[in-house]
């Protein structure tokens, strides 16, 4: 590139890593949250292309979060680890990439998390999971952290979360994590999985786009938590569930 020429177009990774930067945050701190040195951000900016396609998601993931109210750097960092799409696995082999941007696909998912900071703002960035998945005639699954004497039901209670006597996670911090809406078995053997995103979507309307609000109230409605609860960490994920297999019989 001559010295008179102008530098090309910024692409996607580009963009996004620009809007960080015009909330407030420097090239090495935007590198920083993808495991990276500020010379990449250089990078994307300079050589346009596909330069930092593999931290498409995770930077997405991340401005989602930022416009939603987060601005913790560290967990700003751990979102986006969780999005990067060059993870490798200790031995070498590609990683599992959770809650890859992607809904109307079947099978696929889109994950968003929540901090503290973000909750006491409504953790409104959430929505965007939870509305995209009901045009996506999808489902959700909600996790939720709070301090253990705030949950009305026991650990593991199957009226708490039925099947998912494993999904309570204790804390060293006197919070626990519950899950709902995983995978269960109805009482007929059939498989429920995760809540119709399209109910999910109106409670959040209803609350002006506050899912902080619509899942603290879901959580007293149906006597799961006390009514000053205190929500610390709230991740929603949703998606299109592949539809249900049928095996032929032999004649």
């Amino acid at each position: 590139m001559s010295p008179t020429s102008e530098p090309p177009p910024l692409n996607e990774a580009g963009r996004l890593a620009q809007d960080l930067i015009d909330l407030g945050y420097n090239r090495s701190q935007v590198a920083g949250m993808i495991g990276r040195n500020a010379s990449i951000i250089t990078q994307i900016f300079t050589k346009g292309g596909g330069k930092g396609k593999a931290y498409i998601g995770a930077l997405q993931e991340v401005l989602r979060a930022v416009r939603g109210g987060e601005r913790d750097l560290e967990f700003l960092t751990e979102i986006a680890q969780q999005h990067i799409t060059d993870r490798r696995t200790r031995t070498g082999q590609k990683a599992r990439v959770r809650g890859k941007n992607i809904i109307g696909t079947l099978g696929r998912s889109s994950t968003g998390t929540a901090g503290h900071q973000a909750i006491q703002s409504g953790a409104s960035h959430l929505a965007d999971v939870v509305h995209e998945t009901a045009k996506a005639h999808g489902r959700i699954a909600i996790t939720v952290r709070m301090k253990a004497d705030q949950f009305t039901m026991a650990a593991g209670s199957r009226e708490d979360s039925p099947g998912l006597r494993r999904g309570v996670v204790p804390r060293s911090d006197g919070t626990e994590e519950r899950k709902y809406g995983s995978q269960t078995v109805g009482r007929r053997g059939e498989r429920i999985i995760g809540f119709d995103a399209s109910e999910w979507s109106r409670r959040v309307a209803q609350h002006r786009g506050d899912v902080t609000a619509a899942v603290k109230a879901w959580l007293v409605e149906t006597d799961r938590a006390v009514e000053d609860a205190d929500i610390r960490w709230l991740q929603i994920r949703g998606w299109v569930p592949n539809p249900p297999t049928t095996r032929g019989r032999r004649r």
